[in-house]
């Protein structure tokens, strides 16, 4: 009776988008909306607020409301799926059928691509609607989604302040219930990062655990792609939708795919916490933020958690081991955009102008940056200093969480060491930037998962997120402790 009333109540109001997955689909199911209404009501908060925060690149207006009008139809039949009928944003960076995918750099502004990336497809067989494109980090270099050629992201709680990056844009249009929920991607924390600064729940999977097909790489052996939703349930179900070996994917793995809501349910008492002492000692963290985060610990200890005080030694070489494999991976896969193939050509008298124009017009600085540190890292007299070396310590900070996940079920830690920042109070200074993924790179170069969820709110109301990390294929440990911190 509580539900019926509070789906009438979002019909009086106009406010669908405002529904959780969960929320949706059964209001789809019960007939007390179509999908039609839920749609037309992202997009109407699309048009009243994306001049205002940028969250999207390109908006599919008139194909969402035909796949929300079939959707509708396949519901009536009695044929419809848990997705069906709910919309939805996709990041920039991944490909879509049909659909203008810019990867947020002029470069490739006019590309609309003839396949679909795999995670995509899964969904859209499902009758997910796709609502449009978001703005994000060009390529996802970036912690703040400033560096767009589209422009900068605006936190929608303070439009002063960044988004988060590289999927700013995802992270601010799912925050502002412009879509249901929203996918992208996540190289060394580009998911988490935005999730904490806009206060959604945000998993970067475990390496292998979701197809990168389709995924326009930035570094291969780091990339994935996850779900940004308004709830820990919503994530799970996603990733029972999402999860699973790919033929076009060499690198997924044949684990079997939980059943993730299930798991949710499972009681948390007993499972053994982890506390790396060196994120709470980490230069340059916000008092407040490190507040709030311990109130989270203290709660799952309250709930029959055993809090252990555990040590990453290796976790401090992380920033500087990511910032060298990244750029030497962008260097190679970005060497494929070169205005020949596809994308936008420069106007050049000659081949060699055709590459240096196309690049220089189409790449913004902090892409040229990180080719440029990348080939330097990659050339022969450099490649056994830096490359190789960034190998090896790389295996060392992976041989630090297997040891740990030895003794724990999960680590808990900060999403990030301070809340949302002003846009352009650091875009100046690079190596700041680059010191925003401190919490977010380890998980990222051992190849394990990484769940922020809202823990709390600053003093001046900015979202802080708080990250659970997991060993390998682990989604389900840290889905059920996200799950039961937003109870």
């Amino acid at each position: 009776m509580l539900m019926n009333y509070r789906y009438q109540e979002y019909l009086n109001n106009m406010n669908l988008n405002e529904l959780t997955i969960k929320e949706a689909a059964d209001g789809l199911k019960n007939g007390k909306f179509t999908s039609v209404d839920l749609t037309e009501a992202c997009l109407k908060r699309i048009k009243e607020r994306n001049s205002e925060l940028n969250a999207f690149i390109t908006v599919c207006e008139k194909t969402a409301l035909d796949e929300a009008k079939k959707a509708d139809k396949i519901i009536a039949d009695g044929n419809g799926k848990l997705l069906t009928g709910i919309p939805f944003a996709v990041k920039d960076a991944i490909c879509t059928a049909d659909v203008r995918s810019t990867g947020a750099a002029k470069i490739l502004d006019n590309y609309v691509p003839s396949f679909e990336a795999t995670v995509i497809k899964k969904i859209r067989k499902q009758g997910a609607v796709l609502v449009g494109k978001t703005n994000c980090d060009a390529f996802g270099h970036g912690a703040s989604n400033e560096n767009s050629m589209y422009g900068p992201v605006h936190n929608p709680h303070d439009l002063k302040k960044v988004a988060g990056g590289s999927s700013g844009g995802a992270a601010a249009a799912l925050a502002d219930n412009q879509c249901i929920f929203s996918i992208a991607e996540d190289t060394g924390g580009s998911i988490r990062q935005p999730a904490s600064f806009c206060g959604v729940v945000g998993l970067r999977p475990s390496y292998g655990r979701n197809s990168r097909y389709g995924i326009m790489p930035m570094a291969s052996s780091l990339d994935t792609v996850g779900p940004m939703a308004k709830t820990v349930e919503d994530v799970a179900l996603l990733m029972e939708v999402m999860a699973g070996q790919d033929d076009l994917d060499a690198t997924t793995v044949s684990d079997k795919v939980d059943c993730y809501l299930k798991e949710l349910e499972k009681p948390i008492n007993g499972m053994i916490v982890g506390v790396p002492k060196e994120y709470f000692e980490a230069e340059g963290m916000d008092k407040e933020t490190k507040e709030i985060i311990e109130k989270q610990i203290d709660l799952l200890k309250s709930r029959g958690c055993k809090i252990k005080e555990v040590s990453l030694p290796y976790t401090k070489y992380a920033v500087a081991t990511y910032y060298v494999l990244v750029p030497s991976e962008d260097s190679s896969n970005l060497a494929r955009l070169d205005g020949i193939r596809y994308g936008v050509r420069a106007d050049a008298k000659n081949l060699f102008d055709v590459y240096a124009k196309s690049r220089a017009q189409g790449f913004p600085e902090e892409v040229k940056r990180r080719i440029l540190i990348g080939t330097y890292a990659l050339s022969a007299g450099y490649y056994d200093a830096y490359y190789k070396k960034a190998q090896q310590v790389r295996t060392l900070i992976k041989n630090d969480f297997d040891k740990v996940f030895k003794q724990v079920d999960v680590l808990v830690v900060p999403t990030s060491p301070f809340p949302a920042f002003d846009i352009g109070s650091k875009s100046k200074d690079p190596m700041v930037l680059y010191l925003s993924d401190v919490f977010l790179s380890p998980a990222a170069i051992a190849g394990v998962p990484g769940l922020s969820v809202p823990a709390g709110k600053t003093a001046n109301g900015l979202p802080v997120g708080v990250q659970i990390i997991g060993p390998r294929i682990g989604e389900s440990e840290i889905m059920r402790i996200g799950h039961n911190l937003m109870k």
